[in-house]
């Protein structure tokens, strides 16, 4: 089953980087409205993208971190972010189909659309903008968790992931100190590496990459590197130490996580089934 390969996706979404909270920082920046994403302040992070895009026009990245602060209020208004469904597969097989707010829907495919057309106005000018294929990559990884979480259409959300996973390759060739387009690759090693041997090998046919330890390894370098992907990394290394019965590493990992962010619920409650 790759069922729950895709549902792992969930979290891409979530992006920040370890800065200070709003409150400190008198000028929005994308490392603000990430921050305040994590902490599931969903309102303030749109307000810190909506003022970054106003500052910043050219910028694709800014409407795909709006984007990603919909999606992400989605998972958590449905309760799709618990870690737990990650672990325990026969729970997330029997989920059923998720009821979206079709509001919400519509401001992400909106602010979608306005980073894709960002991203390729910047790229006709200079294929090999990294900002710009980074925002693309995260597109492609963003539409992955929605179809694959709440349309729960799981093929067109692997395909979605394996091509990301391909222009992650495309961005690291260019970039290779781009250290969140590992996670795409990372991501999808891993948890395509946990099925088993017949079907990993019917994955790479297709085109797939199914290798757990080299997509924990690539998982390490964003979570040691990374920039906005790096608290999600250790999120999804803490699932990988769930998974392998590792709890004193998922306990550091999400210890860390509940410090950083302590409006998160999710890291606190999950840390607490580990106490």
């Amino acid at each position: 089953m790759i069922v729950p390969v895709i549902h792992i996706l969930c979290l891409m979404l979530a992006q920040a980087s370890p800065t200070p909270p709003a409150e400190t920082v008198s000028a929005p920046t994308l490392e603000i409205g990430y921050h305040q994403m994590y902490n599931l302040q969903f309102n303030e992070a749109h307000q810190t993208f909506h003022a970054w895009e106003l500052l910043h026009p050219a910028d694709p990245l800014a409407p795909s971190s709006d984007a990603a602060a919909y999606l992400f209020a989605e998972f958590d208004r449905l309760g799709v972010l618990q870690s737990e469904l990650f672990v325990d597969d026969t729970k997330l097989k029997k989920s059923g189909r998720l009821a979206p707010d079709p509001v919400a829907r519509q401001k992400f495919e909106e602010a979608l659309a306005r980073s894709e057309q960002l991203a390729d106005a910047v790229l006709a000018r200079s294929p090999q903008d990294s900002n710009a294929l980074f925002a693309k990559t995260l597109n492609l990884g963003l539409r992955s968790d929605y179809v694959g979480l709440i349309d729960k259409r799981y093929l067109a959300s692997l395909s979605y992931m394996k091509s990301a996973g391909v222009l992650a390759d495309k961005l690291l060739a260019i970039d290779p100190s781009r250290y969140d387009a590992y996670l795409a690759t990372g991501v999808e090693n891993y948890m395509l590496g946990l099925n088993a041997a017949p079907v990993r090998w019917l994955l790479r046919i297709y085109g797939a990459q199914a290798d757990k330890e080299v997509g924990i390894a690539k998982l390490k370098l964003t979570a040691q590197k990374g920039h906005f992907l790096l608290p999600f990394a250790r999120l999804l290394l803490a699932v990988a130490a769930l998974r392998d019965k590792d709890r004193t590493k998922a306990r550091e990992l999400l210890a860390g996580l509940a410090h950083e962010f302590p409006h998160n619920a999710l890291y606190a409650h999950e840390l607490s089934l580990l106490q």
